[in-house]
């Protein structure tokens, strides 16, 4: 399939220099390249992170922002 991307003068320079020295041709270091990105973002381990929260009765105006990061990551205060 023929398709038109567009990249930036200095990343297809770049991309050229890369494949002459290594004696592959543009297209064969664009297709190794992208069937990797397709390959790494498909086995991309989904990011599990619980941001945490503190209990309580909503924002406490007497708190000073290091006291709200304490509290957020259960760090003494």
């Amino acid at each position: 399939m023929k398709t038109t991307i567009d990249i930036p003068d200095a990343l297809a320079e770049e991309a050229k220099a890369v494949a002459r020295r290594s004696g592959a041709t543009l297209r064969e270091l664009v297709v190794a390249g992208l069937r990797a990105e397709v390959s790494r973002r498909e086995t991309a381990a989904p990011v599990d992170f619980h941001f945490p929260t503190a209990g309580g009765d909503g924002l406490a105006a007497e708190l000073v922002p290091e006291d709200v990061v304490a509290r957020s990551y259960g760090l003494p205060s």
